[in-house]
């Protein structure tokens, strides 16, 4: 049976972020990710799981700075990651050395580390080793704490320049960076829209045990996975089939986000999946 992640990023946006975690707890949800923690305390963060018996499965390093309110600034100023970027590894490690005391607190078992948009007149070969080398270097920091670092294919659509796009490639990558607790976190709303045929890129990618997470959302407008055009149902039931027993993060916009209660409203696809249906 599938396990779901609410992603309090995106899930619930009628509520405040800290109310969201109650909100999650009350529809059914066992577990929560979100892109950033930073600008709360992580004590209070962990309060929130505890008093709604939620697990935190995922969060991401900072996309940019070494603080809360560096990194806040970075994201706002249109910095999607340091990774692929030369000359940002101490600023890289600085954030992962952040987003690792809160995975401490947290007990947060992975991280995503975003990997950035290219610079302009670099090319993705010609940034491969920047990539691979600062990809290796969190990995092995995230390892002292036995966390796992998720590197995230994106489309360009969603966010245009990104480094990494594909699944061949970051498989690609991954082969290069030879750490085991770098692993994939692969999207199915991305794979979908830069090159399809998804369910046989689970097929393909989920058996080298290099799949580190889930996420999903209806495409081609990112609401419920039950609007649009992929069958999540056939591909809940494969990655089932296969062995997977991890998480997958729910990370779409709800249509009737905007609404009282608007979340709740538009989680009948989940019933099926939860306790006792």
């Amino acid at each position: 049976m599938p396990q779901f992640a609410a992603n309090l990023s995106f899930l619930y946006p009628e509520l405040p972020f800290l109310d969201r975690f109650e909100a999650a707890a009350k529809d059914g949800f066992k577990a929560v990710e979100y892109m950033f923690p930073y600008a709360f305390e992580a004590r209070e963060i962990a309060a929130r799981l505890k008093a709604n018996g939620l697990q935190q499965v995922l969060f991401s390093l900072p996309p940019g700075g070494t603080d809360a309110a560096s990194s806040e600034a970075a994201w706002a100023a249109g910095m999607r990651g340091l990774a692929c970027l030369p000359g940002r590894e101490s600023e890289l490690l600085a954030g992962a050395q952040l987003a690792l005391r809160y995975a401490d607190v947290l007990q947060c078992p992975r991280l995503h580390m975003m990997a950035g948009l290219l610079p302009e007149g670099q090319t993705r070969a010609g940034l491969g080793d920047t990539y691979v080398g600062h990809a290796r270097a969190v990995g092995r920091l995230a390892a002292q704490q036995e966390v796992d670092v998720l590197i995230e294919p994106i489309n360009n659509r969603d966010m245009p320049g990104f480094f990494l796009n594909r699944q061949d490639h970051a498989h690609d990558l991954l082969a290069q960076v030879q750490l085991p607790n770098v692993k994939v976190q692969m999207d199915l709303y991305h794979c979908q829209i830069v090159e399809g045929d998804v369910a046989m890129k689970i097929r393909q990618y989920l058996p080298t045990g290099k799949v580190g997470h889930f996420q999903i959302a209806g495409v081609p407008q990112r609401h419920e996975p039950d609007v649009g055009e992929i069958n999540y149902p056939y591909l809940f039931d494969l990655i089932d089939s296969l062995g997977y027993s991890g998480w997958i993060g729910c990370e779409y916009r709800p249509q009737r986000g905007a609404q009282t209660a608007g979340t709740t409203q538009g989680l009948g696809w989940l019933k099926p999946y939860l306790p006792g249906q």
